[in-house]
């Protein structure tokens, strides 16, 4: 009589799915950390920080920009990421989905409190950014020989 009740297209409502996944995470998930400089998953752009004793590598993915029109700053232990993706649209599409998003953004990421803002290095290629902050060489493990 109704035929196949099931076979809706999807892509109707996955902007709804995500919408619900997203108020889901920011209202009820308290398992992740939580802070002023917290993010949601999803934030623009995807951020990677590891650690080694000698230095703090944060690599951060933004295609589609161009170097200088980022903006790498770091004040003690804040590390600052700024800058605008620019998405001229087609005119003539009719876009059923847009998933790659455009504008400005700007991340804050806590350093720890061990840094150089001194010695910091900035790369930009293939879409990502990597920034390298030294550590200071006087809080560094050092090996004593015992005898």
């Amino acid at each position: 009589m109704f035929g196949n009740l099931t076979a809706f297209d999807s892509d109707l409502f996955d902007p709804l799915e995500l919408m619900r996944r997203e108020f889901g995470q920011l209202l009820d998930d308290r398992s992740g950390p939580r802070g002023i400089r917290s993010v949601i998953a999803g934030s623009y752009p995807a951020i990677n920080v590891g650690a080694s004793p000698e230095q703090i590598d944060v690599y951060v993915f933004a295609a589609g920009l161009e170097a200088k029109s980022i903006d790498v700053s770091v004040q003690k232990n804040l590390l600052t990421v700024s800058g605008e993706r620019k998405l001229e649209p087609d005119s003539e599409a009719h876009y059923y989905r847009r998933e790659r998003r455009g504008g400005a953004f700007h991340r804050v990421i806590t350093l720890p409190e061990d840094v150089d803002p001194d010695r910091v290095t900035a790369s930009y290629r293939d879409g990502v950014l990597r920034i390298t902050v030294a550590r200071h060489e006087a809080v560094q493990p050092k090996r004593i020989e015992v005898k």
